[in-house]
């Protein structure tokens, strides 16, 4: 298996509204959000490779890494909402948005919301209309996290296989959950576990290219999922991972990086 280690630290610039970014490359514009508990450093093995082509520009979840939080209680359009102040203070006007977990939530929602101004968008790892069983166990979660009970050793056992769990992308994934600001973990977590439902009916008006991605053993954001999402939007296509499962960006670097260009190179389809 090969995988890319990705930085530990990257120095950021910062938007108006206090979101904290890296910026690389140049060309057509890609915004990466990466998912919760996480830093943009887990998108390291994408920027390295895209901003070849693309000016990357990776940021910061609120109340992640170095971007200011939301108020207790925000839920997804808030995080929506914030994406769009991103876009406006960066004067991003097109643009390509890729999202991991809840980061696809987040990019889901602005395909959704900000019409013509999302020219592609791809959701890797994202969830879609849980059953019952999976929505009480993230809702669950989601109420540990808020009476102040960080697990990181549930997540790294959901979200590596066995033999990733010696890697360094594991071993970064465990400081980036351990590291996690309190408030904001919770309110994002709080935001993801509510939010499977929130745009799950506007796929059929998403009508510019869509990639759905996730890994063949990813428990939580299932290749089902991914499948049904590609059937119900108009440009929607489902690419599985065999043999990884959530952190496939990580865990499967050169691969993730492949789709993601031939994503970036599909022609733009408006109604």
């Amino acid at each position: 298996m090969s995988i890319i280690r990705p930085q530990s630290s990257l120095p950021r610039s910062r938007t108006r509204h206090g979101a904290a970014y890296v910026e690389r490359g140049e060309g057509e514009p890609l915004v990466l959000v990466h998912g919760v508990g996480m830093r943009l450093e887990a998108w390291a093995p994408q920027i390295a490779t895209l901003a070849a082509r693309h000016r990357v520009i990776a940021v910061d979840m609120p109340g992640h890494g170095a971007s200011a939080g939301l108020a207790a209680g925000a839920g997804l359009p808030d995080f929506v909402a914030w994406l769009g102040e991103v876009l406006d203070d960066l004067l991003l006007h097109a643009v390509n948005i890729g999202g991991h977990s809840m980061g696809a939530l987040i990019a889901g929602g602005a395909a959704a919301t900000f019409g013509d101004r999302i020219r592609r968008v791809a959701l890797l790892n994202g969830v879609y209309r849980r059953d019952p069983a999976a929505r009480a166990a993230v809702l669950a979660r989601a109420k540990a996290i808020r009476s102040g009970h960080i697990d990181v050793e549930g997540p790294l056992r959901r979200w590596f296989g066995e033999e990733e769990r010696d890697t360094e992308a594991c071993r970064l994934t465990r400081e980036w959950l351990s590291g996690v600001d309190r408030q904001g973990y919770a309110t994002a977590y709080a935001a993801f576990a509510e939010g499977d439902a929130t745009y799950a009916g506007t796929w059929p008006r998403v009508a510019c290219p869509t990639l759905f991605l996730t890994g063949e053993d990813d428990p939580n954001s299932t290749p089902a999922m991914a499948e049904a999402m590609a059937a119900a939007a108009p440009c929607g296509v489902a690419r599985i991972i065999a043999g990884h499962r959530h952190m496939v960006n990580l865990t499967a670097p050169e691969t993730v990086n492949q789709i993601l260009l031939e994503w970036l190179s599909r022609e733009e389809v408006r109604a």
